[in-house]
């Protein structure tokens, strides 16, 4: 999610042992993202007077926010990986769904958006886009009325907790998807502070004639032609290991090559977004969910392995979390098939009801 933003698991701090001589890597605990906190603070069931005292440790909310939140969380107004954070000019635009929201940025520095006002009555076949349902000043108004209306507990969460990423200041900001998505594989398995590191030295590579403080300019990141045209030894120099400069290098390739493009980003469907990059190297399922979630700001992603996620549904289907916490394995809150089933009725607003 960098002026990272993007944006939901805790971050993982590299850690190792050594074992007869041998460094091995110690499995990182399990995290539960922010995304589920008020849910999870909402709706556990409330335990018996005579067990308070031996489970007060236990059901404490983790207060560490996921790599994708923590911008979220600590920015005004930056919903996305930007430079600036100020508030956005806002404009209204046709906005839908299942299809992205944010208006992206080529590395030509154009701009580009899934509906322009011409083209809202044109056939799909002819946008390649179907035709909006709303627009970007009522879809977030929109998505918490029917949130609401499929399960009224869910109002006093919404009231108290104002979903930036889907308002229309947050489907405002200019997102770079070629920065956003090695932003994330730069944060993969380190701590914030030392992905800010990562970054800083990698941006300062492509902009050694220029001195931020100088002038008034200020470092801009690399294109995809930039990143494809250095070795790999060179991207080591900022920080990154050997297997994610090549992660970096392999997905600049692609959007040098137009295998990945802005354009293909905005018209692609869910599933053509996951298809598509899911297949880069260096990018896994729950990756990809939250670039689709928090860069591209489409509403419907629903992350059933986000053990954040997980828990939240747990907590609303009045489940004990506290109890099941410390049952261990990937769907020790909730199945798949019971998340994807229960939650089939907040579509197609899943990604917003996740914020909750």
């Amino acid at each position: 999610m960098i002026k990272s933003q993007t944006p939901v698991k805790t971050a993982k701090q590299e850690k190792s042992k050594v074992i007869n001589g041998v460094t091995k890597a110690r499995r990182p605990a399990p995290v539960v993202s922010a995304a589920a906190v008020a849910l999870s603070t909402e709706f556990t069931p409330s335990t018996p007077k005579r067990k308070q005292d031996e489970t007060a440790a236990s059901s404490l909310t983790p207060s560490t926010p996921t790599p994708s939140m923590v911008g979220i969380l600590s920015i005004p107004y930056s919903t996305g990986d930007i430079d600036d954070a100020a508030p956005p000019s806002l404009a209204d635009r046709p906005a839908e769904p299942h299809r992205t929201n944010a208006p992206l940025k080529t590395p030509g520095g154009s701009r580009v958006v899934a509906y322009s006002n011409e083209s809202v009555n044109s056939s799909p076949s002819k946008t390649g886009v179907p035709r909006p349902s709303t627009t970007t000043c009522h879809i977030l108004e929109e998505a918490c009325n029917h949130l609401i209306k499929t399960d009224p507990r869910l109002k006093s969460v919404i009231d108290k907790h104002h979903c930036r990423i889907f308002s229309p200041e947050g489907l405002s900001e200019d997102i770079d998807p070629f920065r956003s998505l090695c932003s994330g594989i730069m944060a993969q398995q380190v701590s914030g502070a030392a992905a800010k590191s990562i970054k800083n030295k990698f941006v300062a590579l492509f902009n050694q004639e220029i001195r931020s403080n100088e002038a008034g300019q200020a470092c801009t990141f690399p294109t995809p032609s930039q990143v494809a045209a250095c070795d790999l030894a060179t991207l080591r120099t900022a920080g990154l290991s050997g297997r994610k400069a090549e992660y970096i290098k392999g997905l600049a390739e692609k959007f040098t090559s137009g295998e990945l493009s802005a354009n293909m980003l905005i018209t692609a469907s869910d599933e053509e977004v996951m298809e598509k990059l899911i297949a880069v190297r260096g990018l896994g399922r729950w990756s990809v969910e939250m670039f689709a979630c928090f860069a591209l700001k489409r509403l419907d992603v629903f992350s059933t392995g986000d053990l954040g996620v997980q828990r939240g549904m747990a907590a609303l289907m009045g489940r004990d979390v506290n109890k099941l916490k410390a049952k261990g394995g990937k769907w020790k809150y909730m199945s798949e098939k019971d998340m994807l089933e229960h939650s089939e009725k907040f579509a197609p607003y899943r990604g917003h009801s996740k914020m909750r």
